[in-house]
């Protein structure tokens, strides 16, 4: 498809230049992340900052428009490391926070509650998105846990939304390409790190891993992590961008088919 290096972030863009990008390629694209601990090499912010990222390159490639991502909203007491990692008590004694801040209840409302809200919110994204005039939305899931939830809110929002429906489609970017790569898909280790120092260079700071093997590492992946490097970066995102390529081009091209009840997303 076109190779279009221009801005594509929705907000920083004008109306004109809106509708000239949105007519050309109606295809938006919403990152969807979290705040939580990637090592002491990482920032907290890597599945956010790394999909958004992505995103970008995606829509430079194909077409479309990146809208802001989000960081908030995701359930605190499921698939996060504060509350769920064997070693939760050294990241927060490393955050410097009491562990019962990510103990069950500490949120208030129960897990079924916090997920369902999430699913809302996301819910009502995709239909402001859908109001913008775009006919194709991309979620990426920079925090894999979050796949499931955006399939979920994709599902009821096909269901309850008029036509004609804006086609949804959730990734997160590594099972894309899996069996291409090694490690492909990990937390905080070599391909996240590398993935994140492509993509947005200069958070990481790697220089204190070489000694993993003798001091564990902290709710991250010791996987060769020591050896992250852009280059491994840009090839993974590379064969992610193909990929996406394809799968916007077959969209766009076959509109009617996701109108109907059971439509694959």
């Amino acid at each position: 498809m076109n190779n279009i290096k221009s801005e594509v972030k929705y907000e920083r863009l004008r109306p004109e230049q809106i509708v000239a990008r949105r007519q050309a390629c109606p295809v938006a694209y919403l990152p969807i992340g979290t705040i939580e601990w990637h090592g002491e090499h990482n920032p907290v912010g890597l599945d956010t900052l790394k999909i958004h990222e992505l995103l970008v390159k995606c829509a430079q490639n194909s077409g479309g428009l990146v809208f802001p991502p989000l960081y908030y909203g995701e359930n605190r007491e499921q698939a996060l490391m504060e509350a769920n990692a064997a070693d939760r008590q050294q990241i927060a004694e490393k955050m410097a926070l009491p562990s019962e801040n990510f103990d069950p209840g500490y949120m208030v409302e129960p897990v079924s509650a916090q997920n369902r809200n999430y699913q809302n919110l996301l819910i009502h994204i995709f239909q402001e998105i859908k109001s913008l005039g775009f006919k194709v939305l991309i979620i990426g899931a920079g925090h894999y846990p979050l796949l499931d939830h955006a399939r979920s809110a994709a599902a009821l929002f096909h269901q309850e939304q008029s036509r004609p429906k804006m086609v949804t489609w959730s990734m997160t970017g590594y099972e894309l390409v899996k069996g291409k790569f090694v490690p492909c898909g990990d937390h905080a280790g070599k391909w996240e790190t590398s993935l994140l120092m492509y993509l947005d260079p200069g958070m990481q700071d790697i220089s204190g891993l070489n000694n993993h093997s003798a001091n564990k590492l902290i709710g991250a992946s010791a996987n060769g992590v020591e050896d992250s490097n852009p280059e491994f970066g840009k090839a993974a995102v590379d064969a992610i961008i193909e990929v996406v390529d394809s799968k916007v081009a077959y969209f766009l091209e076959n509109l009617n088919q996701f109108q109907g009840h059971g439509s694959p997303m």
